[in-house]
């Protein structure tokens, strides 16, 4: 088993990490203080781990719900119904929310307890594999608007973060093709030298292969941790977590949220970053296209949906929490592991990165 610890004083928590880890009923039994268990499920991975699960903690009072799959759930409306079912079933600030699936699942279990009665305890299991290598870790918990993704939410951090990536066996190859996308988005951002090893275990990766995927989750979960202990709040650094995701965002509400999934919609944001960057003088063109390159290999779309005006895509950015008084927020490359934030570009060279027709940085 490996261990990643986020370090954030009182609030800090681990993050295991292991092939069979559903297993292990003594620790996922042992961040339970209280005596009642409320897990928040979906469909899909409700029908494969719940009744597991109820058996992992039996002898605690259990209830469940289980929402349909996908983004469509993320909503205040659902939000709503959970509470609901918890104050029916008279469950107290004693109780454990757990939260079981992926990154719907997570963020919307996570708002859950920041908000029932104050804030209750709440663990993730993490199904999918963006979940395990991104939302789950950090403590951004959230619903969605039909204006805007995540724009209602809070920072809470949960008591422990257990990720059995056998789970991933279990996933649609598209599904599994969307986590990767933040896996590599880790690589540009922070570790040239973990980019380079994808490119080099795409294979091997793509087929679940233990020690690879292993590595692969353990290096995002490392990375993505020693951000949010700088940065639990977003004020500076943690932004750099965006890298594709206004971009992304802009996709996923033009599109309808669910019809992108938004691993599919980061990865095009990745690109587009990788080319807005190229055409700003920060990386070069070689460098753009590796990006595109290993983003292409995992099997995700690498252009931004021609259904959408490039006005209509600037405003949805305009849209996107990360804005400030001054305008939209860029995370660009200055070079493969290293990203920084950008206030001030030209909307010219927007308008070409926005162009998938002329877009200098093809293969």
């Amino acid at each position: 088993m490996d261990v990643v610890k986020l370090d954030l004083g009182k609030d800090s928590y681990s993050i295991y990490i292991a092939a069979g880890l559903m297993d292990d009923e003594k620790l996922l039994r042992s961040t339970i203080k209280g005596r009642k268990v409320f897990i928040v499920t979906c469909e899909t991975v409700g029908s494969l781990y719940l009744e597991k699960l109820k058996k992992v903690f039996d002898g605690f009072e259990i209830d469940s719900v289980s929402l349909p799959d996908g983004e469509r759930s993320k909503t205040l409306q659902n939000l709503e119904f959970i509470v609901g079912e918890m104050l029916a079933s008279k469950h107290n600030r004693g109780t454990t929310v757990v939260a079981l699936g992926g990154g719907v699942v997570g963020d919307l279990a996570g708002f859950v307890a920041a908000t029932y009665q104050r804030g209750v305890d709440f663990v993730q299991i993490p199904t999918s594999l963006l979940a395990q290598v991104d939302s789950s870790v950090g403590g951004k918990t959230a619903v969605n608007h039909p204006l805007g993704k995540n724009m209602i939410g809070a920072f809470y951090q949960p008591q422990a973060v257990y990720i059995d990536t056998d789970t991933l066996t279990t996933l649609p190859q598209k599904e599994l093709s969307a986590g990767f996308a933040e896996v590599i988005k880790h690589g540009i951002l922070a570790d040239s030298e973990f980019f380079a090893w994808l490119e080099d275990h795409v294979v091997e990766l793509l087929q679940l292969d233990k020690k690879a995927i292993g590595h692969a989750v353990k290096r995002s979960c490392e990375i993505k941790a020693a951000v949010v202990a700088i940065d639990e709040k977003e004020k500076g650094s943690r932004a750099l977590l965006n890298l594709g995701h206004t971009f992304g965002h802009a996709i996923e509400i033009a599109e309808g949220f669910g019809n992108w999934l938004h691993g599919e919609a980061v990865a095009v944001g990745i690109v587009l970053a990788a080319d807005l960057s190229m055409r700003m003088g920060k990386i070069t063109g070689d460098e753009a296209l590796r990006v595109k390159s290993l983003i292409r290999k995992f099997k995700l779309p690498v252009e931004p949906p021609s259904t959408i005006p490039n006005e209509q895509f600037i405003e949805l950015m305009k849209a996107d929490k990360k804005t400030t008084d001054t305008g939209v927020r860029y995370i660009l490359l200055e070079e493969i592991g290293r990203a920084g934030i950008e206030d001030d570009v030209d909307p010219d060279l927007l308008l070409v990165t926005l162009d998938a027709g002329s877009r200098l940085c093809e293969i």
